[in-house]
Order: structure tokens, then sequence, then C-alpha cells
């Protein structure tokens, strides 16, 4: 994730760092090269057809309204994604504090907020197709990678704990119901890190925009002249970077510059839960070079 403050005039036309400029250029440089190719074309050895602006102006509105539909549904995906790791947080503190409450041997109170962290760092590995598990059998103790389903392997750990040390009654009921709750939450994100969006509207983006882009010359020749390739690039840029970011959000766990922060997240809760276990906190995540991980 990109964290800067505001950027001014000379950023907003510089600055790459969380842009999707440097993955599309080469697109928007071949269509420009191509417009004036065809421009070229046109003035030197033949005439080529010429339309007018209002059959585009059409395609375009409706192209749009398709781009900012699926990146509205992209966003969906991002924002669901962050409120789900909001939860983990909130899931984690609460544990630390219930099991203070109802776990009275300090041994496997230490166990349990263990494997939780261990948990919470397979959970993140498992989002993003990691294999390092150093953080995770750091906390834990144990190593919970050779299991079919890692981070519910470390899960289920935490409840025989919870089972075998918690009060009876009142105080496993409320240490179960804890677990549900951070289990329903890696559901979630293991439900939008299985589920792309739908693959047709990729081709029917891609599709129609380099369609688009391709016929656009013909409209803008009369014009614009030997401008023809500059207005191009500017509305390749639009539409191709609209859907470069849409293809980034869709996958919110991701280690692009827009993903979310799945580490400083994982330590947020380290920090929260590391004195409870007779640890030093460690320090916070802080970004480099604007970009948070």
């Amino acid at each position: 994730m990109i964290l800067r403050d505001p950027p001014g005039l000379m950023q907003l036309m510089f600055t790459l760092r969380g842009s999707v400029l440097p993955r599309i250029l080469p697109r928007l440089l071949g269509l420009s090269a191509l417009s004036a190719v065809i421009m070229w074309i046109d003035s030197a050895l033949f005439t080529l057809p010429h339309t007018n602006a209002a059959p585009f102006a059409v395609f375009g509105i409706a192209l749009s309204l398709f781009l900012g539909f699926r990146n509205n549904a992209a966003y969906d995906r991002w924002w669901e994604g962050r409120k789900l790791w909001g939860q983990l947080v909130a899931d984690m503190r609460a544990l630390g504090r219930e099991s203070e409450i109802f776990v009275q041997d300090e041994a496997a109170r230490a166990r349990i907020l263990g494997y939780a962290l261990g948990f919470l760092h397979l959970h993140r590995m498992n989002l993003r197709r990691e294999t390092d598990g150093t953080a995770a059998l750091a906390w834990a103790g144990r190593d919970f990678t050779a299991t079919p389903h890692p981070p519910c392997a470390a899960l289920d750990a935490v409840a025989q704990e919870v089972a075998a040390h918690a009060d009876d009654g009142f105080g496993r009921k409320t240490l179960a119901e804890r677990l549900a709750s951070i289990a329903s939450a890696q559901a979630g994100c293991e439900r939008i890190a299985t589920t792309p969006l739908p693959y047709v509207y990729s081709l029917l983006v891609f599709r129609t925009t380099y369609l688009y882009c391709l016929l656009l010359p013909f409209a803008l020749i009369d014009g614009a002249g030997w401008l023809t390739p500059v207005f191009v690039g500017i509305v390749a840029y639009v539409f191709f970077g609209l859907a470069e970011v849409t293809e980034e959000l869709s996958n919110p766990f991701g280690t692009t510059v827009n993903g979310l922060p799945l580490n400083a997240i994982c330590r947020t809760i380290e920090r929260a839960l590391a004195p409870r276990l007779q640890q030093e906190a460690p320090a916070p995540l802080e970004p480099k070079d604007y970009y948070l991980s």
C-alpha cells in the first residue's frame, strides 16, 4: 500500500511509485505509434476512411460505464478484505484479554496466544501464496506448514488448548465464539482470494478498449491532425489505466503497491499481544519509499 501526503503538481506529473503507468506504457506507445502511421498513410499514400466523433462518443460512454462498474466491483473486494483483516485485529486483541480472564494456566495462555500469532502469519502466507514460515514458527514454536491447511491446523491447536485449560462453562463458550469469529474472517479472506472477478469481464474490457483505441484515429484525423497520436495516447492511458487498477484491486492480498499491507497489520497484532507473552513489542513497520508491505 502506498502511504504519502497529497501530491503536488510536480509529483502528480512525474511520480511513478504506485502508478500503473510503467505497466501500460508499452501499450500507450504502441497505440500512439500506430496512430502516427495511420496519419502518415492518410497524408502521404492514400486517403483512409474518415468518420465523425459521434459514434466514438457513444462508444466511449458505454466503455466508461462498464469500466466504472468493474472498478466498483474490484474496490468492493479490496475494501471487504480490509474490513476482514480489521476484524482479525479486533478478535486477536480480544482473544488476548479473554485468555487472561478465562485461562488460569500461564503456560497454556502463552501457547494459545503463540498459536494464534502463528495462525495469523500462516493465514497471510496462504493468501499470498508464500512459503517462508519463519515468522509463524517463531511465535507458535511448532511447524504447521506440513499439514494440509496450515492456518486451520494452528487454529485447531488454539482450540485444543482452550478445551483443555479454559474455565468450564462461560469461559469456554466465550473463547469458542471468539475462535468462530476468527475462522469466519479467515474464510471470508479465502473466498476473496480464491474467487477472482469473472474472466469474461477482463476479456471484454481489454478487447473493447483495444478496439476503441485502434479505431479512434479515424475519427480524429480531420479535427486533431498530427496531434492525433497524442490524444489517442491520453485516451488509452485513461482506459487502460482504469483496467489495470481494477486488476490490482481485485486481488487485495497481493504484494503489488496497491495491495493491503498484511505484514504491517500482522505487526500491529504482534505489538498488541507481545506484552501478554512477556516479550518486548516489536517496532511497527514503516513505509519504505512510501510503500507499506
